[in-house]
């Protein structure tokens, strides 16, 4: 079976065909967006500030959102359309939304990148999990023709310098960008085509996996390559992780509560600086938040470890406290059907399932998990959001979240 071979699959055939090799998708995603939780600096988009929050997905005006992202403390959102145009909203701190503009200054409706319309339409064959578009105390994008570009606080621009950026520059002159990634305090990676991993900015905890002794982990201004060849990562916290093309797990930085999944005692206070290699293999997917990990499998099952204190590991657990933490993956129930999965914040995780539903569990702050519930009403196990069944794409920030339902 070909892999250009065209027909009319449902979500569930889409991935075992990807799984297999024998289908890759080769169309422009767009579609509605969707945004809820905290709305601090108008970062919903919703043409509003807070205190209007909301505990329910609300819509953006528009249909063709292409990928979304947003991100803390800055309270920013960025997005791309189906027609090449970049569009960023919310709170402006240290130059994130790309405007050129005076900071402090927000934003609470989707406003124009300047007029390029050549950023990213994920169209390659992992468009559905790849993730084109980074923001946080500054914002990272990939074009369509595989330059990088990057704006806002300096620590992670990778410019080589230390200058804040109020509107996009390229960084270096490669051509070969696949994906980015960002956290706080400052630290970003970004793969290539060629399964290059680089990373720069903030090494405070060993992230940028360089093999440091702690006295060395300083900072980098511009990006430095990871030993190894990868499919997939993410930028945590306080560390690093991500999958090499032979479907193994390895996770380097901090490891205050068993993030890095190395089967150790709580309390690990430690860090390691280079990657080390999770037990086992056949890894798709990995999301990092603050001290919780989450992961899929290519067999569809879910897995999760590190801090569990509000029940954000899915483990059907009541809320632990400290240490209340889990040092290696475990398995979350036992339905095989996840197909992405994303950590926001320090105690809320949401992923989507093969069949294009949205579900979501751990803490329930300003209504971020999108029951319609208020604060507290925390869920330690997977709650489906709404009815959807048609929802392709996922972002979120410290306290908000999105996502696009493809129309």
């Amino acid at each position: 079976m070909a892999a250009t071979e065209k027909g009319v699959w449902d979500l569930q055939e889409v991935r075992d065909k990807q799984l297999a090799s024998e289908w890759s998708y080769d169309g422009v995603i767009d579609g509605e967006l969707y945004t809820w939780g905290n709305n601090s600096g108008g970062i919903l988009g919703h043409n509003n500030m807070s205190p209007s929050d909301y505990s329910s997905p609300r819509q953006v005006p528009g249909t063709t959102w292409v990928d979304i992202n947003s991100g803390a403390p800055s309270n920013s959102s960025i997005a791309t359309k189906s027609d090449g145009t970049l569009w960023t909203w919310g709170s402006n701190q240290w130059g994130a939304l790309g405007q050129n503009s005076p900071t402090p200054s927000y934003r609470s409706s989707p406003t124009q990148v300047g007029t390029d319309t050549g950023w990213t339409g994920l169209t390659d064959e992992d468009s559905l999990d790849t993730y084109k578009l980074a923001v946080w105390d500054s914002a990272l994008a990939i074009k369509t023709d595989g330059t990088l570009w990057s704006w806002g606080l300096y620590t992670s621009l990778g410019l080589n310098d230390e200058v804040h950026r109020s509107s996009p520059c390229q960084v270096g002159t490669d051509t070969t960008w696949k994906s980015v990634a960002l956290a706080n305090p400052g630290t970003a990676a970004a793969l290539k085509t060629d399964g290059t991993l680089w990373a720069w900015g903030d090494n405070n905890s060993g992230q940028l996996g360089q093999n440091q002794a702690s006295a060395q982990y300083g900072y980098a201004s511009s990006p430095i390559q990871i030993p190894g060849t990868w499919s997939k990562f993410d930028c945590g916290e306080y560390g690093d992780g991500g999958i090499k093309t032979d479907g193994t797990l390895w996770m380097w930085g901090a490891n205050a509560r068993g993030e890095l999944g190395l089967n150790q005692a709580f309390p690990v206070l430690g860090r390691v600086s280079s990657p080390t290699q999770v037990p086992g293999s056949t890894w798709s997917k990995i999301s990092l938040g603050e001290f919780q990990i989450a992961a899929i499998k290519t067999d569809g099952t879910l897995w999760s470890w590190g801090y569990n204190n509000m029940g954000q590991l899915g483990l059907n657990e009541a809320p632990q406290g400290q240490p209340g933490s889990y040092s290696s993956p475990t398995q979350v129930g036992t339905d095989t059907t996840w197909r992405d999965v994303n950590i926001q914040g320090a105690q809320s995780t949401f992923a989507i399932k093969t069949d294009g539903t949205l579900w979501s569990w751990g803490y329930n702050y300003k209504g971020r998990l999108g029951l319609n519930q208020g604060t507290p009403a925390s869920r330690s196990s997977p709650t489906q959001i709404g009815s959807q069944t048609d929802v392709i794409r996922l972002g979120g920030g410290q306290y908000n979240t999105m996502y696009i339902r493809n129309t």
